[in-house]
């Protein structure tokens, strides 16, 4: 609890003891007698005690030109119900409205928890080597290539590459995960860990505006501006709501009062129509369960950049995923090796021309057949070039050697327009050498582990399409597709292909259904920008994922796909609940209050009451079972 909320509990403690006091003093005592004087005194400090920065709050919003909001409803309604000499009503009204704050601003406290211990991954300093000595310095004042010196129990200030030393990370602020992460030398590694046990020395790769930690903090600040659609309607809708009730609570005192007369009545029946018709419930509860939600999926390592986003996928019925590195391990191996019987080359020959060829691409791939030749002497590469969706051309010991899919071979003129793929299992690349085929290399990847099983659950929560496409060859994708349950597969897509598949599937998708992408975040930025909500998966220290997704997972685990749903879809319902529990209450309180059958403690559970238990309800989102 904070000092201010402190103070706040300290004021309605007295104001309430002053409050009981008052209840044993005569109701109606002789009006300007003593004992009146006392009692109108008690009730007023008691109120003041409670109120005073309500009423100042008012005046000032009033000043400003905002008149009509919860404040200016509280203090017109209070001060009524004293001047027509309901003391203790007008009280209870403040009383119990500073109790509503408090549950506001601590349910608040609670769910910004979670973002707040996000928060708490920004290093203070680093120890960077310079000249002999170790300096502690801002961690922006460090170039890339530097050294820095990470001891035990610090965090990691930069994004770079372990030069020396070993140990474990804690990576949970950043991903969720408890369990320690073990770094060696030559290991990447990404600021906002910390160092659990052994001295590391890490050559710095990024500046510190570009780091890891520096969009994370980023993405969590502005976590809260991207109101949800919902959200956005009650805002609206208080500002309009607010005035319409002023305006019908003074009709209901006014025009009753010069047909029948009674003043006094008619009056009452208004203010207590007024303090019923405050909005708080609505307007507190609802972003209240928006942030909550966010804050449980940061908690778990899963970072939602709006409410927006979080309304959005609650709605997801169709999910596209991304093949390599979102549905399968993206590790892969070298299964088998097929020289052409024409070539005259050996498997050894072979894997050594496509290494050589294929040494200057990052792709999984390319990075598998590399590893395999380890052992083996690489032969010189010249005039090296990538050609993205195809495969890789270069000038080895005097020859071309082409290495890449069978579009690439077709392309080349090395394969008929008749030619269907090989029948070997996994991913092949075909090489070709002089323009004459050489052979191919088979190269696996595996579903990841709980894969079939979070897709299983995607059903489960909201009976999901599930569609995959992929680069790669028909045969292999529909071999990953019937070991995970995949509903629908596009293969051999180049990377535009895969961008418009995204739009025919969206165009014929219905309005009321959303769409969600799901991608590594390097090559599929354009895919997650395009879908309704944008899911990056791997995304630690991807730049890539960050900037282009909606929702990125912090921990590449699948399996929190199908939890973010659960969360959204919680918080969906929670919002629900609200609205519908607080619009019956006070339809229902409003119309009893302007027949008279409703007095201002009704009036007061209407708005106070409604809003604790909108409140508490709306903290239901932070609770979420793995």
């Amino acid at each position: 609890m904070t000092r201010k909320q402190k103070k706040l509990l300290i004021r309605i403690i007295v104001s309430a003891a002053l409050f009981a006091g008052g209840l044993f003093l005569p109701h109606e005592p002789e009006r300007f007698s003593v004992m009146w004087f006392v009692r109108l005194g008690v009730f007023l400090t008691a109120y003041l005690t409670a109120g005073y920065d309500i009423l100042w709050k008012a005046v000032r919003n009033i000043a400003r030109g905002q008149v009509f909001d919860e404040n200016f409803l509280m203090a017109i309604a209070s001060i009524g119900a004293m001047i027509i000499g309901e003391y203790s009503e007008g009280a209870a009204v403040m009383i119990f409205y500073q109790v509503g704050e408090l549950f506001q601003a601590l349910a608040v406290g609670k769910s910004r928890k979670s973002i707040a211990d996000m928060m708490d991954i920004n290093p203070e300093s680093a120890n960077v080597e310079r000249d002999g000595e170790v300096l502690e310095v801002e961690p922006d004042e460090v170039e890339i290539g530097e050294i820095i010196v990470v001891k035990p129990g610090e965090k990691v200030p930069l994004d770079g590459v372990v030069v020396f030393g070993s140990s474990g990370l804690d990576t949970a602020a950043l991903t969720g995960e408890s369990a320690l992460r073990d770094v060696t030398v030559g290991d990447e590694i990404f600021s906002g860990s910390v160092n659990a046990n052994g001295l590391l020395k890490i050559r710095v790769t990024k500046p510190y505006s570009d780091s890891t930690v520096s969009k994370i903090l980023e993405l969590v600040e502005n976590s809260s501006e991207s109101k949800a659609k919902t959200e956005s309607f009650i805002t609206r809708f208080a500002r309009v709501y607010t005035p319409i009730v002023v305006g019908a609570a003074v009709l209901l005192a006014v025009i009753p009062s010069l047909i029948f007369g009674n003043w006094s009545d008619w009056i009452y029946r208004a203010l207590t129509f007024l303090v019923v018709s405050c909005p708080c419930a609505l307007v507190i509860s609802v972003p209240l369960s928006y942030f909550g939600g966010i804050g449980a999926a940061a908690k778990r390592g899963i970072m939602i950049k709006g409410a927006n986003y979080l309304e959005t996928l609650a709605k997801a019925k169709i999910f596209v995923f991304d093949k390599t590195g979102t549905l399968t391990k993206g590790s892969f191996s070298v299964s088998e090796i097929k020289p052409d019987e024409n070539s005259g080359l050996s498997e050894n020959e072979l894997l050594n021309l496509c290494a050589a060829a294929e040494k200057i691409s990052n792709h999984p791939i390319a990075k598998s057949i590399v590893k395999a030749a380890e052992g083996i002497e690489i032969p010189k590469t010249e005039n090296a070039e990538e050609i993205a969706g195809f495969g890789v051309r270069a000038i080895i010991d005097g020859k071309e050697i082409l290495a890449g899919n069978a579009r690439f071979m077709i392309k080349e003129g090395i394969f008929g327009e008749e030619f269907n793929g090989d029948d070997s299992p996994g991913t092949v690349v075909f090489c070709a050498a002089d323009g004459k085929y050489a052979g191919c290399i088979s190269v696996s990847d595996t579903p990841k582990d709980n894969a079939k099983e979070a897709l299983a659950e995607l059903d489960r929560l909201c009976s999901a399409k599930k569609i995959m496409l992929t680069g790669d060859r028909q045969s292999a994708a529909e071999d990953i597709a019937q070991k995970l349950g995949i509903d629908e597969v596009r293969a051999q897509l180049l990377p535009d292909g895969k961008v418009k598949a995204v739009e025919e599937i969206f165009a014929a998708k219905s309005a009321e259904c959303a769409l969600a992408f799901v991608g590594d975040g390097m090559n599929d930025a354009p895919s997650l920008a395009r879908a309704d909500v944008g899911i990056a998966m791997g995304a630690l220290g991807s730049d890539a994922a960050i900037e282009a997704a909606d929702v990125v997972l912090m921990n590449d685990n699948i399996g929190s796909i199908p939890l973010a749903v659960r969360i959204s879809a919680k918080t969906r319902r929670i919002v629900i609940q609200n609205i519908v529990f607080a619009l019956a209450v006070k339809a229902a309180v409003l119309i009893l209050s302007a027949l008279g059958f409703a007095n201002m403690w009704a009036a007061v559970f209407a708005d106070v009451g409604v809003s604790v238990l909108a409140i508490l309800n709306a903290m239901r989102t932070l609770r979420i079972k793995e």
